[in-house]
């Protein structure tokens, strides 16, 4: 059920632009369906989750069975509490979006309805996750998430900013996190997070694992020193930062060190980096909120200090102070959320988070006002509320470290109550600085807030949070019930005293510690609000975000530096230096080991075959020569056709259709690239430069024909190519071996080859379409064709010119028009095009499959384009690349995923023959989605490299011969 409700997210994800469009702000509301219901399974799961004799719920699917990973959860006490956390945060989070967001950008708006909820989903996955390299997918996927949602105002230069900091400090802290992954998975023989805690492995291996592990959940968590790419992600709209830093994205460092305490708190390197990364972040966070005038930065700072806080308390190792950590980290959850969209709903009627601004907003919002004072004395610790529930027992569980006040952990004590009492006086700042009415001094003479009432949504849902913070306050032991099983895991260090939660526990040192934390705070707050400082003093002698800047500007020297040093932008130096490399390494070796050399060599197995040699040799060396670029392109295609025709020779047709249809794209790639480059290359080699030149090539070939030789030779098995074509047909169905290695034996390489067309599709678009205005012209002009189907495209009052065999050919300019071109592109497309279908359906048998027929589909989309240019490719496919390329990658993907909801591995074939009347028999096999994935995204690719280098090259043409034309009128005046 677990993976059901994964996917759940993922299809609301998937469809959230189509809702935005039927239902505009609205469709935040279905989407939250998806999380809403996580929330309701998982309350439903709460005795067999919190069962301490069974581990929780379980659920296994197999992924890649060779390598043994499985879609592995478990949903165990840690992993309920954190599931309602980010699931009830995340369902109220869209409901308050559904009142948040404007009803003018559909674009962003499904955006930002499909990255939250797929945020949701993948929050769900790290949480569940009982498999750490499936951990490690879910986690790397809220990273890409995180990024978009950051960047969400993505014309504002400080969003992409923030959103690449994010991006650049997290993913290197996923990257330490996987090696870490890889270390602790091969000592202790398996991935599986149960068993790794059940029989924690030991050795230096294991140490320099959980430490690379902890870097991913420091970063991830914002600790000091990468706490900078928080504060600075609050660029982002309140709802995101509300989701995103109260109870998802951070909240997965928190999750982790949680997670595999129970194994490895007593690792010396462990309480090293926990205490000190942790203590120096609450410290640090709290001493810059104090300072904030932003309510916004205030929260942010406070989140930085609450993490380090909730981090010392999971990863101290004792049941008491993990006790008081979980209750926290929902405390936290519930405080913050309701906290911060509070300063979203007062941005979002004054349009200023700025406390030296805001007047009457207590008078205005009474309610909201009453929730916010709630969420801030939970965050400082007052009672009734689960924060001072749980800041009681954090204290109770630190008050008498086990190691004596000189110790780490007595240190980590003092500084807990330390960054309380400025907790203390920040949450009061947030509170007097938001809602009550005094004189304000004027900031730049700014005119005093627009106003305009919020809708009882946006009060509502932070309301909701508030009361909840109350409710668990005054039932918190039955959350230390909810919460034991797990507590108990963690006893690397015993508790002085048994650490309990509740409202009262008579007057005992925690409470008078809290009571002067609390005096402490009020003081700290009033020293402040009688000295105002507007810029924060740094609190160490260096500034941690200065320098993640001055080192990102020093590797973009590096790269500039480095670029210009070895790429010259001299395409015969960098062929040459690779070419050098090849014949001096390799070439080597084989000179001096000749041991694998074939006894027999075979010059040709028949005439046909020296034939095409000679003419691939000679196509080679004419190419080499050729000094025109027209010339050589046809020239090298010869050789590509050649090579098919050796393939064809050898008994390989589906190899050779392949080549033949690649090598059609290529040349006419080609040709369309040369419409910018001059007609000659700009070279001029003398003669000894050719000589060298011819020197090098044929030592290349030397060297690539001996390795063809020793490879050969080298062979101690039995060709595996013998017992292909049996297993092709019992394990896919197929007779075609290369269509059912493709799509069932390594559908697995497939599957990342379809993400490298997918970046190569937006690579080569990205540098035609450099702004947003060129995309926009696209997209108006695909939306005027969608709505003149099936008529003949023409400018405005154009008469028609003869029969219509095209639908744009009236936009041709006559000079360029071609009616024969149209003619035969009226008489073939339709035909090409059920020849593609054709070796789609028949590829699992015949030559063909989801790549050759995509290919033959885009040719088709070619000659559209020949015959009417951009116009007329609009007319035949009006839909953008990105949904082909998006499509078929998601075709494939669900493919890959459908037979887990049947027990069976990811992508397994099922084979079926079925009578179909008129048909007959039909042979089924379901990797035909598979290949229809395929077959979309080549055909998107094929539409994208049209569109850029085609139509899109023809804009840039007719804007420079316009720009031309005026200069001359200009001069010509």
């Amino acid at each position: 059920m677990i993976a059901v409700l994964v996917l759940g997210h993922l299809v609301a994800a998937v469809a959230a632009p189509t809702l935005v469009r039927l239902l505009g702000p609205r469709a935040f509301l279905v989407v939250a369906l998806a999380p809403a219901a996580t929330v309701v399974w998982a309350a439903a799961q709460l005795s067999g989750a919190t069962d301490p004799r069974t581990g929780g719920l379980v659920q296994s699917v197999t992924w890649v069975d060779d390598l043994g990973i499985d879609l592995a959860f478990r949903l165990d006490t840690l992993a309920w509490v954190m599931t309602l956390v980010v699931a009830g945060v995340g369902a109220l989070v869209l409901v308050y979006c559904s009142h948040y967001v404007d009803d003018d950008d559909h674009g962003r708006v499904s955006v930002l309805a499909g990255c939250l909820v797929g945020f949701a989903g993948a929050m769900l996955g790290v949480v569940t996750a009982d498999d750490l390299l499936m951990l490690y997918v879910f986690w790397e996927i809220t990273t890409v998430l995180s990024y978009l949602l950051i960047g969400y105002h993505s014309t504002s230069s400080a969003a992409t900013r923030a959103a690449k900091q994010a991006l650049v400090v997290t993913t290197a802290g996923g990257l330490a996190m996987l090696v870490g992954i890889v270390l602790l998975g091969h000592a202790g023989g398996t991935y599986r997070v149960s068993e790794l805690l059940a029989d924690p492995p030991t050795g230096t291996a294991v140490t320099v694992g959980v430490v690379l592990l902890l870097a991913g959940a420091v970063t991830k968590s914002a600790l000091v020193p990468f706490h900078f790419w928080l504060p600075g992600a609050m660029v982002a709209p309140t709802p995101i930062s509300a989701y995103l830093h109260a109870a998802a994205m951070v909240k997965a460092g928190v999750y982790l060190v949680a997670r595999l305490a129970p194994g490895y708190a007593a690792l010396p390197a462990w309480q090293f980096t926990v205490l000190v990364l942790g203590g120096a972040t609450m410290l640090l966070g709290a001493f810059r909120a104090t300072r904030q005038t932003d309510l916004k930065l205030l929260l942010a700072y406070g989140t930085v200090s609450q993490l380090g806080f909730l981090v010392v308390l999971l990863g101290y190792g004792s049941p008491g102070a993990t006790l008081a950590g979980l209750t926290l980290l929902v405390a936290h959850a519930l405080f913050k959320a309701c906290l911060f969209l509070t300063v979203g709903t007062i941005d979002h009627a004054t349009g200023t988070r700025d406390i030296r601004r805001l007047v009457g907003i207590r008078q205005k919002m009474p309610w909201l006002a009453l929730s916010a004072t709630l969420a801030a004395m939970s965050m400082a610790g007052l009672p009734v509320l689960i924060g001072f529930v749980g800041k009681e027992a954090a204290i109770a569980a630190l008050l008498d470290p086990a190691d004596g006040w000189w110790s780490l952990r007595g240190a980590a004590a003092v500084v807990v109550v330390l960054g309380s009492v400025m907790t203390t006086a920040y949450s009061v700042r947030f509170v007097w600085g938001a809602f009550t009415d005094r004189a304000r001094p004027p900031v730049g003479k700014p005119g005093p807030p627009r106003w305009h009432r919020p809708t009882w949504v946006l009060v509502a849902v932070p309301g909701l949070l508030s009361v909840l913070g109350i409710v668990l306050g005054v039932t918190s032991t039955t959350l230390e019930g909810v919460v034991e099983p797990h507590v108990v895991t963690v006893s690397h260090v015993a508790d002085a005293h048994p650490v309990h939660l509740g409202l009262w526990h008579g007057v005992s040192a925690p409470l008078l510690v809290s009571v002067g934390i609390w005096l402490a705070g009020g003081l700290w707050w009033s020293a402040q609000a009688r000295r105002p400082v507007e810029v924060p003093v740094p609190l160490v002698p260096f500034d941690a975000g200065r320098t993640y800047h001055h080192l990102m500007r020093g590797l973009d020297r590096l790269a500039l530096e480095s670029t210009g040093f070895l790429q010259r932008g001299s395409l015969p130096v960098l062929l040459g230096t690779i070419f050098v490399v090849l014949v001096a390494l390799p070439g080597s070796w084989m000179l001096l080991d000749r041991t694998d050399l074939p006894d027999s060599v075979t010059p040709a197995d028949g005439p046909a075959q020296v034939a095409a040699g000679i003419i691939v040799v000679a196509a080679a060396v004419l190419a080499a020569r050729a000094r025109r670029r027209l010339r050589a392109v046809f020239l090298v295609s010869v050789t590509g056709y050649g090579t098919a025709y050796l393939f064809l020779l050898h008994g390989g047709p589906d190899l050779a259709l392949t080549q033949v249809l690649v090598e059609t794209v290529s040349l006419v790639v080609l040709v369309l690239v040369l419409r910018r480059l001059s007609g000659r290359f700009p070279d001029d080699p003398t003669v000894m430069t050719r000589r060298l030149r011819a020197l090098l090539g044929a030592a290349v070939a030397v060297v690539l024909g001996g390795a063809t030789l020793v490879a050969a030779g080298s062979r101690v098995h039995e060709p595996a190519g013998a017992g292909l074509a049996p297993r092709a047909v019992d394990y896919g169905g197929g007779y075609n071996i290369v269509n059912v290695i493709l799509v069932d034996v390594r559908a697995w390489d497939t599957m990342g080859e379809l993400s490298v067309i997918l970046a190569c599709a937006t690579g080569v678009a990205s540098l035609i379409f450099l702004t947003d205005e060129n995309l926009e012209r696209v997209r108006v002009g695909l939306r005027k064709v969608r709505g003149e189907r099936g008529r003949p495209v023409r400018r405005e009052g154009q008469e028609p010119s003869g029969m219509p065999w095209i639908p744009g050919g009236d936009l041709v300019d006559q000079r360029r028009r071609s009616t024969i071109l149209e003619i035969v592109t009226h008489l073939v497309f339709h035909t090409i095009v059920l020849w593609s279908v054709y070796l789609l359906f028949s590829g699992h048998n015949l030559p063909g499959g989801g790549f050759a027929a995509g290919i033959v589909a885009g040719l088709a989309l070619c000659l559209r384009y020949l015959a009417g240019y951009g116009a007329e490719l609009r007319a035949a496919l009006p839909v953008m690349p990105p949904v082909l390329l998006g499509t078929g990658l998601f075709i494939a993907g669900g493919s890959a995923v459908l037979p887990m909801f049947f027990g069976s591995p990811a992508l397994r074939t099922w084979i079926a023959d079925v009578h179909v009347p008129l048909l007959g028999d039909v042979h089924v096999v379901t990797s035909l989605l598979f290949d229809v994935g395929v077959y979309l995204v080549v055909l998107g690719l094929m539409l994208d490299i049209l569109r850029s280098l085609g139509s899109g090259v023809d804009s840039q043409i007719r804007a420079e011969q316009s720009a031309g034309a005026d200069r001359t009128e200009e001069v010509s005046r």
